[in-house]
């Protein structure tokens, strides 16, 4: 069976051009199944965005193990959850050792609006791992594979 080399449409045989989008056949179609991935995509759009909601990710990595759109979905928000856990113990040991250090002698009273200031803005830096899971919800939603920025190139899952 042939397809069009430029939009995946189902082609007759003998045909010069493509009825969907008019392009050239030309004397060698494109062989195999292109829409097999866009039919994934849609079958597999809800794991996909499950994969950006925390530890959810976990449930399109063993519900869909043969989703080719579903696992790129899983790795991505996989790291992205192994990325806000590492976080998340990093900004804990700073701020209590900050705090710890205000607290436990009265020269770092002084140091109060510092470690208040360090410590916010730590916090304030969370909005980057929402922001990195709205893009993955839309890339899953409109059935793309698209790697996040900054952490998209890491594979976890093969």
């Amino acid at each position: 069976m042939a397809f069009c080399g430029k939009c995946g449409a189902q082609l007759e045989d003998g045909v010069a051009f493509c009825p969907q989008c008019g392009a050239p056949t030309g004397a060698a179609p494109v062989q195999g199944t292109p829409l097999a991935a866009q039919s994934d995509a849609e079958q597999n759009k809800a794991m996909g965005i499950l994969a950006y909601l925390g530890f959810l990710c976990l449930v399109p990595i063993f519900a869909a193990k043969d989703s080719k759109f579903a696992r790129f979905h899983a790795n991505q928000g996989l790291v992205l959850f192994i990325a806000e856990v590492a976080y998340g113990i990093v900004v804990a040991i700073i701020s209590n050792i900050l705090w710890g250090i205000v607290w436990g002698s009265f020269s770092g009273l002084g140091m109060y609006g510092v470690v208040s200031a360090v410590v916010t803005i730590l916090g304030i830096l969370w909005i980057a791992f929402g922001v990195l899971a709205v893009l993955g919800i839309i890339n899953a939603a409109g059935g793309k594979e698209k790697p996040l920025p900054i952490i998209g190139k890491i594979t976890i899952l093969k």
